[in-house]
């Protein structure tokens, strides 16, 4: 009967830490662009991974991404989104490279056909936990039209918006 409690307590500790969450969302235009693709974020543990696909980007050009403070696409130019997510009062930057927002996500490359994929991985984010300096349920992606220089604050000088992503 020991064993058998301890094969189940063992099983239970498996599953709790294999579960997996996954949540795909829609990139949307803004600004009067044609930009589309999606967002998926994979919760496995403690680890967010997101993989994002964008398409009908500028050709060859550079694109900022960062997490905003709300989950809200609503205006035609994605202001509705507000500023970039920071909620630990970081100064912008560069994504792994000393200080930046938890929601600096880096530049976007688009090839020659205005495709770019940005993948990464993290364990400073959560899909829908109580901590507020993690979870980015009700915040956006936005996509901008220039790329992060990583220094100016607190944008990254990265211009307009013309994707935006609801993460809910």
């Amino acid at each position: 009967m020991k064993l058998l409690s301890l094969s189940l307590i063992s099983a239970g500790a498996l599953l709790a830490v294999s579960c997996t969450t996954t949540k795909t969302y829609t990139i949307n235009a803004k600004s009067d662009t044609q930009t589309q693709g999606t967002a998926k974020f994979t919760q496995t543990g403690k680890t967010v991974e997101l993989d994002m696909n964008v398409y009908k980007l500028n050709p060859n050009g550079i694109h900022a991404a960062h997490i905003h403070e709300f989950g809200d696409c609503s205006a035609s130019d994605g202001s509705s989104a507000g500023g970039h997510w920071n909620p630990t009062s970081h100064q912008h930057g560069k994504w792994g490279v000393g200080e930046h927002h938890a929601g600096d996500l880096g530049n976007l490359k688009a090839d020659k056909n205005g495709t770019a994929r940005l993948v990464m991985k993290t364990d400073k984010w959560c899909i829908g936990c109580a901590d507020e300096t993690k979870n980015i349920v009700g915040k956006s992606i936005i996509i901008h039209a220039k790329a992060d220089d990583f220094k100016t604050q607190p944008t990254g000088n990265a211009g307009g918006r013309v994707g935006c992503v609801e993460i809910k």
